[in-house]
């Protein structure tokens, strides 16, 4: 059987996994958004750099001091997280005032990319041990604001002069941003220990508790006849759950006596059908006895050995009973043997011993239409009686364990009774050579087993003869 989880388990679960999934979906919300405002200082840090460098080349371009702008470079370069510095020149820069010195470089692929867009080119390098973001910043000439490009370049509004190509360090940043996502980490799990234990506390202590004690409660309450308190219950549910309980104990008591009385009656009612059934059967044995002129109490004695046969076999009880109940119709089929053959003092002929042999297909064919278990098993012992273990019997020819235990138990039982009892054409046989005969048809006429059941106990199968004797009838 498969163990089902509580009501703690399944809630608890269900909270696990949808506190899981927001949290993962907020700390990457977090995550996200808080990368892009460190791109965003990254790029106003270097855009900044960048500001202060175009702004102090050109004032030394003013100031005609160009050729000590290497020193202003260079104490740029000193500023916290610089990695790199660089000045790009321009095509129509060097060929206004040609060549410049070797710290200004030529346009790159990348930085080409940059004079063709106008627009600042970012390269950020955020998963190695040093991580760091290249920032190539467009020097784009114009009259406007204080600068006045124009003033010393001969070149038309708009014109890329030139780029300053800066590498920043971000460490600072990185792990910036590792500390403040391992803080959310942090605060997240804090916040799902503590939703965890608030709601197992609010489930054991409104739910589980409450269940449980309704429940005993409620085993107490019916079987002492006594109602649920519904005060001792915090919650409105389960406040209900215990009125509406004890409404269906009262119900339940109210009809229980009447219930019981009924089922005794019908209990009463079936075992004197049962009674009845087996006094009709009784009696319809003991009616086939007298007509086929059997000895007196052949019936009784035979349900008798039957019943002590099947104990000593290791039947079940109700086997037992079976057995016991249904042997006294083994021989009802010959209520339609006709008396000329029946009650025949001499031998039979062909013809007649034929006619004789019928009786167990009759005795079936009267029982077989009935369900009830009592006629079912009538219906085989009668059919099955006169089969032998060597399978040299009639009506089938049936052999071994393929004729019913029934059958073989009561052929058994009829053949002792009638060796051991005095019948119209022989004397009673006495008990010595009735077990010498039922020895030397071990294995032949009856069931090796059940002859070495019967000879062990002889006396007691004896004692029910003495019980019940024979005698003939008139």
């Amino acid at each position: 059987m498969i163990k089902k989880p509580s009501i703690k388990t399944i809630t608890v679960k269900n909270l696990i996994n949808v506190l899981s999934i927001m949290a993962l979906v907020l700390l990457l919300i977090t995550g996200l958004n808080f990368r892009s405002l460190s791109t965003q200082a990254i790029e106003n840090q270097a855009l900044g750099h960048a500001d202060l460098v175009k702004a102090g080349l050109t004032a030394h371009m003013k100031a005609g001091i160009m050729d000590r702008r290497d020193y202003y470079l260079d104490e740029i370069k000193k500023l916290r997280h610089v990695n790199a510095l660089n000045i790009i020149r321009g095509d129509v820069v060097t060929k206004q005032f040609g060549p410049g010195n070797a710290r200004e470089r030529a346009a790159d692929p990348i930085t080409k990319q940059t004079f063709d867009t106008k627009k600042p080119v970012f390269i950020l390098n955020e998963f190695s041990l040093q991580p760091t973001v290249r920032i190539i910043i467009p020097y784009i000439a114009s009259q406007q604001g204080a600068l006045n490009c124009l003033a010393c370049h001969m070149v038309a509004e708009g014109t890329v002069l030139g780029a300053v190509d800066i590498e920043l360090d971000v460490r600072e940043y990185r792990n910036h941003a590792f500390w403040v996502m391992l803080g959310l980490v942090a605060l997240s799990i804090m916040a799902f220990a503590l939703v965890f234990v608030n709601t197992t506390r609010t489930i054991r202590n409104h739910v589980q508790q409450p269940l449980e004690t309704l429940i005993d409660h409620a085993m107490t309450a019916y079987r002492q006849h006594q109602p649920v308190s519904s005060e001792q219950f915090n919650s409105r549910e389960f406040a209900h759950v215990a009125d509406e309980f004890n409404l269906f104990n009262t119900e339940i008591l109210a009809h229980q006596d009447m219930l019981k009385k009924k089922n005794e009656e019908l209990l009463s009612l079936n075992n004197e059908i049962e009674s009845t059934l087996r006094e009709t059967i009784y009696t319809m044995g003991v009616i086939e006895e007298k007509r086929s002129k059997e000895t007196a109490n052949h019936t009784r004695r035979v349900s008798l050995y039957s019943q002590l046969l099947a104990q000593k076999a290791q039947l079940t009880p109700r086997e037992v009973e079976l057995v016991t109940a249904a042997s006294p119709l083994h021989d009802i089929g010959k209520l339609g043997i006709p008396d000329d053959v029946l009650l025949k003092p001499g031998r039979f002929t062909d013809e007649e011993r034929h006619i004789m042999m019928n009786h167990p297909a009759i005795g079936y064919a009267m029982l077989r239409h009935s369900r009830r278990d009592v006629l079912v098993a009538a219906g085989i012992i009668a059919y099955q009686h006169q089969e032998k273990w060597d399978g040299s019997g009639y009506p089938q020819g049936l052999a071994g364990e393929n004729i019913h235990i029934f059958g073989r138990i009561v052929a058994l039982a009829d053949v002792f009774d009638a060796l051991y009892s005095p019948r119209v054409y022989k004397e009673a046989w006495s008990l010595e050579k009735v077990v010498e005969w039922l020895g030397e048809q071990r294995g032949i006429h009856f069931d090796p087993r059940l002859v070495d059941l019967f000879l062990a106990n002889i006396d007691e199968f004896a004692a029910i003869y003495h019980r019940y004797p024979a005698y003939l009838r008139d």
